[in-house]
Order: structure tokens, then C-alpha cells, then sequence
């Protein structure tokens, strides 16, 4: 059987936690800032974590078995 191969999109927006989790980035914080508060802003900086509705996808895409 062949290797799975890593989708290239998904190992540049997603990271592994040390806890088997996987890290994300929020959207909206590339433009239109002006109108966005800024604690809105600054809540979009910090990381968040993949739902487990998303779970599944997310680990097809990077290849790991869960």
C-alpha cells in the first residue's frame, strides 16, 4: 500500500499541539481591519483549535491516523 500523501495547504495553516490537538489561525484579520475593533483584533491573533465536526478532515488532510 502506498504512502498517504500530506496535503500542502493543510501542513501550512495547521500545527500539531503536544497534546495531539490541532492548532488553527482565525480568519478575518487579513483586511478590512478599520471597522474591527481592536479587542476583536486581538482575539483573531491568538491560535484556536480545530473543532471535532472538522476533525476528520483536517486529519485526512495531514495524514495522521485518527
Amino acid at each position: 500500500m502506498p504512502k498517504v500523501k500530506t496535503n500542502s495547504s493543510a501542513k501550512k495553516r495547521f500545527k500539531l499541539t503536544g497534546t495531539g490537538k490541532v492548532a488553527r489561525k482565525h480568519a478575518f484579520k487579513s483586511h478590512i481591519l478599520t471597522k474591527k475593533s481592536t479587542k476583536r483584533k486581538r482575539n483573531l491573533t491568538q491560535t484556536g483549535l480545530v473543532s471535532e465536526a472538522d476533525m476528520g478532515n483536517v486529519s485526512r488532510m495531514l495524514a495522521i491516523g485518527k
